[in-house]
């Protein structure tokens, strides 16, 4: 008589299909996360020749830039004893173990050990990970399987200055991805509690439908300005927005440009780095040439300067109770940072939904919680993932956009 094969196939509760918050191994947002490639590092944080630890998603790796210029991702550690690759030495597009010299190529296999003879390497590989380099950023993939076609971008390969640019926030990735769709917390959080002269709150209505890509996203402002931003699953943002000049900067450019000037946001918001912790990467196309990018460029490299402090350190002084929205110094750190990193952190390292009262106004945050149900549902259940595209009609079209924070 021959036994009946066991399921061996994950096992999943009900709860773990609203379980958004744990992206270690195993867990079905994990899983899910993994289906997609991440960025994990702007390309000028790492020159040729080095290596440095990669935690992503609760797991350990080593990412290192081979001296060809190429980067790799590895196993954290040495299949020998053990330690840490990261803190060896790159040759070639091979990087070496510091303990005892053996030496891994970008494929994981072992092709040299000093002290061993010759056959045994053959016989030794860590696990690789694909990795593709675009848009100065590192990407890498950590799911099952062939690696999907890396997304491309062609309106972010026009000409123009691209700005690429990368923070930490110390609390989990989803409370920020919740906060792309949540509308109402700019009147508030970004210091404006602005009325309008009838008395209302500067609140904008919102029409909000799943796309190809993830979420459209429409604003409509009592003024009657509207705002326009794509969401790309699963934690992608896409859309226009103004760029922050002095006046007299801004009128030359725009005066010489015909038009107001703008930039085109692409930003993975958040990819986590553990369940209490993320980090968000950012690409900005501004789309100026010759000397008025040049001029650009030097006012930023100024203005840089005098953002003297990090979000982080001022909102935790609001968090204490130290400081208010209102004494923010707005001269070395921008105060729309500082509100969402004050109130994402103040939701606590993971926010508990269970006790939420979600209103109309929520219809962004409950969208979103939606698709991601949806398709971990099937990951878990073993149905296809819906394929998601970014076509050109979700591609946003030049405008000028002052509603900073959006």
């Amino acid at each position: 008589m021959v036994a009946a094969q066991a399921d061996t196939r994950r096992q999943y509760t009900e709860a773990d299909y609203t379980d958004f918050a744990h992206t270690g191994p195993g867990t079905l947002a994990g899983r899910f996360m993994r289906t997609f490639w991440q960025p994990v590092c702007c390309s000028q944080d790492l020159p040729p020749g080095r290596a440095r630890p990669l935690h992503i998603m609760s797991e350990d790796f080593t990412l290192y830039r081979g001296e060809s210029g190429k980067p790799h991702i590895v196993e954290f550690r040495c299949a020998h004893r053990g330690t840490q690759l990261s803190i060896g030495w790159v040759e070639g597009d091979c990087i070496r173990c510091a303990y005892h010299g053996w030496m891994y190529d970008d494929s994981g296999q072992c092709v040299e050990q000093p002290a061993e003879a010759d056959s045994y390497a053959k016989r030794v590989r860590i696990e690789s990970y694909p990795t593709e380099e675009y848009l100065g950023v590192i990407f890498g993939y950590f799911g099952e399987g062939e690696a999907p076609p890396l997304p491309r971008y062609p309106d972010f390969e026009e000409e123009g200055v691209l700005e690429v640019s990368t923070y930490v926030r110390n609390y989990n990735f989803f409370q920020s991805l919740e906060n792309g769709g949540d509308y109402v917390h700019t009147a508030f959080a970004h210091g404006k509690r602005l009325r309008t002269p009838d008395g209302r709150w500067d609140i904008p209505e919102l029409w909000l439908v799943e796309s190809e890509w993830g979420r459209t996203e429409t604003l409509r402002f009592p003024d009657g300005d509207e705002h326009l931003a794509q969401y790309g699953m699963p934690n992608i943002h896409n859309h226009p927005n103004g760029v922050r000049l002095t006046h007299d900067l801004r009128k030359r450019i725009d005066a010489e440009l015909g038009r107001p000037l703008w930039k085109n946001m692409l930003a993975w918001r958040a990819v986590p780095i553990d369940d209490f912790s993320h980090r968000s990467f950012a690409v900005d196309l501004i789309r100026l040439t010759g000397d008025l990018a040049d001029l650009y460029r030097e006012y930023r490299a100024q203005s840089m300067v005098k953002q003297r402090h990090d979000a982080y350190d001022v909102g935790e002084r609001v968090l204490a109770g130290d400081l208010t929205f209102d004494e923010v110094d707005t001269s070395s750190v921008a105060l729309v940072n500082v509100g969402d990193y004050s109130t994402q952190r103040g939701q606590g390292l993971i926010a508990d939904r269970t006790h939420e009262r979600l209103g109309r106004s929520d219809v962004g945050v409950t969208l979103l919680r939606e698709l991601w149900s949806r398709e971990m549902r099937a990951l878990a259940e073993g149905r296809p993932l819906k394929q998601w595209v970014r076509p050109p009609h979700l591609v946003p079209a030049e405008g000028h956009h002052e509603r900073a924070g959006m």
